[in-house]
């Protein structure tokens, strides 16, 4: 009958049948109980392992660990699980919360900073958009004079009133409110464009082949969209292509809509720029790039210049495509 191999958390253990015929534990150190857990979840083998491993002769083993399989170890789903010594439940505690810490530390994605501020920005958008509608409507109200669609220029007229209005709020209190809207206005504006800068600033350091590709802003809303640079790394070209347009794909899925060519990648100067029949080309090899250039940004590589330079030539070989086109129908090429 084949023995089989057992690895857990504090050792690695050779049975016969239920009766333990090798151990070879672990040490009761949190820091290398730590190391090992590591390595097992990462796929590797603990010395303790390796050592078993080493030590088996002409013995048939089995094992319920695909880790520990090989030539001479065979995986059989109905082998034991019996660890033979009861481990020590204090130093389990301690070896689970200190592993529980380095996995979440290990899996931290830096660029969430990133894609708050975007997001915060895309929240002082609205919320000030709103409150500059209602600041202008109410400085509407004093007068036609001081009628306006403008909210910088309503801010203004609340905050430093060239003469007061004789059908302004004659309530100071309410006067007081509305000049504090007005500062409440300009302050948001303010810190929206610190956070602009902010963003302008992080983008090339952290990113710099996205930022390379697609600029700050843009490689900013792309990061926000995806989740995080981590998952914009890991996502296919298909998907960061439509990253933006999910409201139009799921109608697409509903039969009510032509699937979307492009999402935020709109916004990039080339394809915005170009016919609308070769947007999707261009979406579509942009995206290929962006996936890349999201990877090596995730891996901490320097800039690599040939993404841009290929989609350039793919740029040009679209527009050399329509130009030839149109000669071919006759049309002139600046038309």
């Amino acid at each position: 009958m084949a023995r089989t191999l057992v690895s857990a958390w504090h050792g690695t253990y050779v049975l016969d049948g239920d009766r333990p015929v090798r151990e070879f534990p672990a040490p009761q150190a949190v820091p290398e109980l730590v190391a090992r857990g590591l390595r097992r979840q990462a796929g590797g083998l603990t010395p303790e392992e390796e050592t078993a491993l080493a030590s088996r002769g002409t013995e048939a083993w089995v094992t319920r660990d695909r880790r520990l399989t090989g030539s001479d170890v065979a995986l059989a789903g109905d082998a034991s699980l019996t660890v033979p010594r009861e481990p020590d439940r204090a130093i389990q505690r301690a070896y689970l919360l200190q592993l529980a810490e380095e996995r979440l530390k290990s899996a931290w994605d830096p660029s969430i900073h990133l894609e708050e501020a975007v997001r915060a920005v895309r929240d002082l958008d609205r919320a000030s958009n709103l409150i500059g509608e209602r600041l202008a409507s109410w400085v509407g109200r004093d007068g036609p004079e001081l009628a306006t669609e403008d909210p910088e220029r309503a801010a203004r007229a609340v905050r430093e009133p060239a003469s007061p209005s004789a059908l302004g709020p004659t309530d100071p209190r309410l006067a007081e409110g509305r000049r504090r809207l007005g500062a409440l206005y300009d302050s948001m504006r303010t810190v929206r464009e610190q956070l602009d800068a902010a963003i302008a600033g992080s983008v090339p350091e952290h990113t710099p082949n996205l930022h390379a590709l697609l600029g700050a802003e843009l490689s900013g809303l792309m990061i926000a969209q995806a989740g995080g640079l981590d998952r914009l790394a890991r996502l296919p070209a298909s998907t960061i292509q439509v990253l933006g347009a999910e409201r139009a794909f799921f109608e697409h899925l509903r039969g009510r809509a032509p699937p979307p060519r492009h999402g935020l990648l709109f916004q990039h100067p080339q394809i915005q720029s170009c016919p609308r029949s070769d947007r999707g080309k261009l979406a579509r090899a942009l995206a290929g790039k962006v996936a890349i250039a999201a990877r090596l940004d995730q891996a901490g590589s320097s800039v690599a210049p040939g993404l841009l330079q290929s989609f350039q030539r793919r740029e040009a070989e679209v527009r050399a495509r329509r130009t030839a086109g149109r000669r071919k129908r006759g049309v002139s090429p600046s038309t």
